[in-house]
């Protein structure tokens, strides 16, 4: 008597648990007999022993209506015995159930589901050129946990491009409505082309590219997945913009207001409070609803380099006599930098209480 056995690979189940985690569906599709096919996808947890109704074997298939298999296609998470053309009808079905749908393969006839898959996977290794053609991904080590890897690590730059937008559109809008809303209040243009220019550049160039570092946060596998055709600017990015810019143009402008009334260099505070206050906006947004503290200062390294270098050229712009005529800034009075530093903090404050309200509301 001999036995013979194949068994998933050791890190498959904690893929599967992984998906299950993140609002993503595993259904095993094969060619194997139905008792095969059980018995791995219950060692994996995609399905659980004694359920029947979640397996369909592909003779059931090809007897059901169309209807029929849409009333259950979301329900099945095995099928057994099914021949390669049928993958295609099982896509179709999930899609017109509003389903986004990646699927694998790797031979000819996989092609046409590849193809209509929103995602289709082919098999780098295993697969033939007709299914890497047909399909959006390759595997090139045909392991179901790269899949998983893949959808965290998109998870993450989708995160970062948003952090980006978040950081880039907010201080613009900042800038905007500094220099738009002070002839209404009376008060001269706070700054100058050169100034706008260098705090574009500098200030949102540096962080900005850093953020992009920022490393995946520990729930990013625990969130229900995004609708494809969701906004950019949805769950609240859209307001933060507004109402974070609005901040920073008040802040600048009553700045300017009362070092105006003071007798101080107005113009330089107000160059250096905006700057600041972007650079403390950039540290907020790490995260839309974890503090900073919580997440650790030193988590994103390139990050607060990247501060620490803009604090520091914006010191040389104030206190450099070559930067002092290009600039035209002032050197600032201990005082006067100690005051600048705290009121750009305000915008730090502000986007840790948006968190807090957040987290407490998820709650």
């Amino acid at each position: 008597m001999a036995g013979i056995t194949d068994p998933p690979r050791e890190e498959a189940k904690a893929a599967v648990a992984e998906c299950r985690s993140a609002g993503i569906i595993p259904v095993m599709i094969t060619g194997d007999h139905p008792v095969t096919a059980r018995s791995i996808a219950e060692r994996l947890g995609i399905i659980q022993s004694g359920d029947d109704e979640g397996m369909l074997t592909g003779t059931e298939l090809g007897r059901m209506q169309p209807e029929e298999l849409a009333k259950r296609v979301e329900r099945i998470r095995v099928y057994a015995r099914v021949a390669p053309e049928q993958k295609l009808r099982i896509v179709k079905a999930l899609q017109e159930r509003d389903q986004f749908v990646a699927i694998t393969g790797d031979g000819v006839n996989d092609a046409p589901a590849l193809k209509r898959a929103d995602i289709g996977v082919a098999m780098g290794i295993t697969g033939t050129e007709v299914s890497k053609e047909a399909a959006s991904m390759i595997l090139l080590d045909d392991n179901f946990a790269t899949i998983v890897k893949a959808v965290r690590e998109g998870r993450r730059i989708f995160d970062n491009i948003r952090r980006f937008v978040r950081y880039v559109l907010t201080c613009n809008s900042g800038e905007i409505w500094t220099i738009f809303l002070a002839p209404f209040v009376g008060l001269p243009i706070p700054l100058l082309p050169i100034q706008i220019l260098w705090i574009n550049l500098v200030t949102d160039g540096l962080p900005g590219l850093a953020l992009a570092a920022e490393p995946a946060e520990p729930d990013i596998m625990k969130r229900p997945p995004r609708s494809p055709g969701e906004s950019l600017f949805a769950d609240g990015l859209g307001a933060h913009i507004i109402w974070v810019g609005i901040l920073m143009g008040i802040l600048s402008l009553g700045t300017q207001s009362w070092a105006i009334r003071a007798g101080l260099h107005w113009q330089t505070m107000v160059f250096t409070v905006l700057c600041l206050s972007q650079l403390g906006h950039a540290l907020a947004i790490r995260s839309e609803r974890r503090s900073l503290f919580t997440m650790g200062i030193r988590s994103n390294m390139p990050l607060i380099y990247s501060v620490l270098l803009t604090i520091v050229l914006q010191l040389t712009t104030i206190y450099l006599p070559f930067f002092n005529r290009t600039f035209h800034t002032a050197p600032l009075t201990m005082s006067e930098l100690t005051l600048t530093f705290g009121l750009s903090l305000v915008v730090f404050l502000a986007v840790e209480v948006e968190k807090l309200i957040r987290r407490r509301l998820l709650l």
